[in-house]
């Protein structure tokens, strides 16, 4: 369930995009400030989010609960800047942006992206002992001599900076990261060294595939990508919750 959709970090980098893109400044240019801002919002969101959820026991339900919190105030943050913005023509495009829409993703930020998604599927790939360790709760992570607060916001930090790069091109797509996760670990298992490759291949399979239908289904007109992952993602994490209550009964 800690997907950086439902920790509120997605919100956060769509915050500061949606500012980047309703107050435009002269200090930088755009192509840089978008990512910048977004990174920025990211970072905080995540920032928060620790802060928030870090109780005595490192309850990740806590953790989750205070990132769907944190998620829908900085939503409102983003839906006040738009309703804000003296910029109608600015403030529609925010809101198709903020569903997603690679229509508009320049070769820069094409780059950009993978070289980020490559650098931090590597990064978790390394790290994939800790994350098997964390998995398995703070106590077996703290019996393997790793310090879960400090490896958690290490992870959180790059993962911050790699969804900043990707809201800053394609805007805020849901339910992918909820999802496939979910739906690797039952091919592949639940080792993270199989794990982090498995859900590059399938993630990036099935965005591919949504923009496909997100851009034919009702062409010449587009659909916001998020609303077409939505309605995919949704009853497919049903079904997954649903099989997982019947293998445990």
């Amino acid at each position: 369930m800690a997907d950086p959709y439902v920790l509120g970090i997605s919100s956060g980098a769509s915050v500061g995009a949606a500012f980047a893109v309703l107050v435009p400044t002269t200090i930088i240019g755009a192509h840089v400030a978008l990512p910048l801002y977004a990174f920025g919002g990211a970072l905080f969101a995540s920032a928060l989010v620790l802060y928030l959820g870090s109780g005595s026991s490192q309850d990740t339900l806590r953790l989750i609960l205070s990132g769907v919190v944190v998620g829908f105030a900085l939503n409102s943050l983003t839906n006040f800047l738009v309703f804000a913005s003296d910029n109608p023509d600015a403030a529609r495009s925010v809101l198709f942006w903020l569903l997603g829409s690679m229509a508009a993703i320049s070769w820069w930020s094409s780059m950009a992206a993978l070289s980020t998604a490559i650098l931090c599927c590597l990064f978790l790939w390394l790290i994939a002992r800790v994350l098997d360790a964390l998995a398995e709760g703070d106590e077996s992570a703290l019996s393997l001599g790793i310090n879960p607060t400090a490896a958690r916001i290490v992870i959180l930090a790059v993962i911050s900076l790699a969804i900043a790069v990707v809201v800053a091109g394609a805007g805020a797509i849901g339910f992918i990261g909820l999802v496939i996760p979910h739906l690797a670990r039952g091919i592949v298992g639940y080792s993270h060294r199989k794990l982090i490759p498995a859900c590059a291949f399938l993630g990036g399979a099935f965005l591919v595939l949504s923009d496909i239908v997100s851009r034919t289904l009702f062409a010449p007109a587009e659909i916001p990508i998020g609303v077409v992952t939505g309605i995919a993602g949704a009853p497919l994490l049903l079904w997954l919750i649903r099989s997982s209550w019947r293998q445990r009964a």
